[in-house]
């Protein structure tokens, strides 16, 4: 099969387009036909070798970790699928290894679900990671009705799914970001706040009674943070594990085929947009990582085999 792959760590110089041969399907595994994936800064920082203290690393290395696809086999332990399906995962698995950038992947049935009908390939492929992310920030803080929710880098790739999830959860949402991207957040329904000095007095004028909820999604704003929180508010990070310090939980995004089948119901229910960035064939996929490298897209950045 055709894949991008990579025998060392580094930056986008390391790596090449390959020949690889096709996945094996063990126990609790889906072989999948992808017909998207998606970028991720993960998948670039893993390449650095950013990680390599945290997951093993067996080279040579096929990354990514999104997929949209169909399912090309089954394996002997997987009833709940079958050839043909339409599937997403967030298809991280124990190693470092066999990834999504390839005409063919395996998944552990375990991070698979049912492609959302709504969604396009696309779409699809640009839901699992960042969505999963928002998702299970906000469940794990208990977001629910008539909960205000304040999310620091709304307009980013994980806080714009957080704002709709937070939304659809039934709760008003307060975003932050440069004003430049402000419509933005309004047509997402969230109230837009500016970044930098006077921010908690910001939040405070839309909220005088604090934020119930705070969802972190940049680092680095711990002290805004717990200056608008609530009385008995709940708060966490993906960017800052020293919020376990301060009453907050760290969050590390993990694969679940459930939580993804519920995002994927509110995409169909209309509650949940992905945008998608820009489209590179696979043999792109070095501009592709070295564009989510600058930091300033809106939306996904997909690579379609």
């Amino acid at each position: 099969m055709r894949a991008m792959a990579y025998d060392r760590f580094g930056g986008t110089e390391v790596l090449s387009a390959s020949r690889r041969p096709q996945p094996k399907v063990g126990p609790g595994e889906v072989l999948v036909r992808v017909r998207a994936a998606s970028v991720n800064p993960v998948d670039w920082k893993l390449m650095a070798g950013g990680l390599k203290d945290l997951m093993d690393t067996v080279f040579p290395v096929v990354p990514g970790w999104d997929v949209a696809g169909v399912v090309e086999r089954t394996g002997i332990d997987v009833p709940e699928f079958s050839a043909g399906d339409e599937v997403v995962a967030y298809a991280r698995k124990d190693y470092v290894h066999g990834g999504t950038f390839a005409e063919l992947v395996t998944v552990p049935v375990r991070c698979l679900a049912r492609k959302p009908s709504s969604l396009s390939w696309e779409e699809a492929a640009g839901l699992p990671l960042a969505g999963l992310t928002a998702y299970q920030t906000l469940t794990r803080l208990g977001t629910g009705e008539g909960d205000t929710v304040l999310v620091h880098n709304a307009s980013g790739g994980v806080g714009t799914f957080a704002v709709q999830i937070a939304r659809a959860l039934g709760a008003r949402v307060i975003g932050t970001a440069s004003e430049a991207n402000h419509d933005r957040l309004r047509h997402f329904g969230a109230e837009p706040v500016a970044y930098g000095d006077g921010l908690p007095e910001r939040v405070r004028e839309l909220a005088p009674g604090g934020a119930d909820v705070v969802a972190d999604f940049v680092g680095g704003v711990l002290d805004d943070t717990l200056a608008v929180l609530a009385e008995g508010g709940r708060h966490a990070s993906i960017a800052d594990d020293s919020v376990t310090g301060a009453g907050g939980q760290w969050i590390w995004v993990r694969p679940d085929g459930g939580d993804l089948a519920e995002l994927g119901a509110l995409a169909d229910a209309g509650k949940l947009t992905v945008p998608v960035a820009e489209v590179f064939p696979l043999d792109r996929l070095a501009e592709a990582f070295e564009l989510s490298q600058k930091g300033h897209v809106h939306g996904k950045i997909i690579v379609r085999p």
